[in-house]
């Protein structure tokens, strides 16, 4: 799974974050949404972040968007899609073939777990990054929504897989990532999405 990452204004991320931030449509969004714009720091659901996604001409862009696609009679947005099953899904299906984006984060985080009688207990945080890499690059999908107030801005979840053997003590899922020189590719909505080559040599710290 993944409901928390990291954002950091290192000097790999900063003009990704800054480009999304000094949008028009980062201001309309913090002014109709009514909540800021998240640069640094430890991103959860529903925060507003930078996002690579295609324009109009289908090359890279930056926008601010808004994690968790919001679902009538769910309270709680969704966050994340199963890549397994993302491509069957009514909620996604169609953002798999024309709207795939990739998150910029530092590293993410996910919990080990305890079974105390019936309830589960979180216990350890762990950061979690592919080696040998300052950025850690999340496969996603996204759609336009309405706010409230009327306006029309992005939202995204983060794809899931089952987690590589090094995570498989911590969690049995794990986010989807991918290789910098993939996210053209996979952001193109002219292609359909292949197999993506995977990203499974992680680093782990225990925070």
């Amino acid at each position: 799974m993944c409901t928390r990452y990291y954002l950091e204004l290192s000097p790999e991320l900063r003009p990704i974050i800054e480009e999304a931030k000094r949008s028009h449509l980062a201001r309309n969004m913090v002014s109709s949404l009514g909540r800021p714009f998240k640069s640094e720091g430890e991103i959860r659901p529903t925060d507003m972040v930078p996002v690579i996604a295609p324009d109009k001409a289908g090359r890279r862009k930056v926008y601010p968007m808004v994690w968790g696609f919001s679902v009538p009679g769910l309270r709680k947005p969704l966050v994340n899609a199963r890549v397994e099953s993302a491509k069957d899904k009514s909620t996604f299906k169609e953002s798999w073939v024309r709207r795939r984006c990739v998150v910029p984060a530092s590293y993410y985080f996910e919990w080990s777990h305890i079974r105390s009688g019936n309830k589960v207990k979180a216990v350890d945080k762990y950061a979690i990054q592919p080696a040998g890499s300052d950025v850690t690059w999340l496969a996603g999908l996204y759609r336009v929504e309405k706010s409230y107030a009327g306006l029309l801005h992005p939202v995204f979840t983060v794809l899931t897989r089952a987690a590589c053997p090094d995570l498989q003590k911590i969690h049995d899922r794990m986010p989807v990532m991918i290789h910098e020189e993939d996210i053209d590719a996979w952001i193109k909505p002219e292609i359909l999405p292949k197999e993506l080559r995977p990203v499974t040599d992680m680093i782990v710290e225990r925070v």
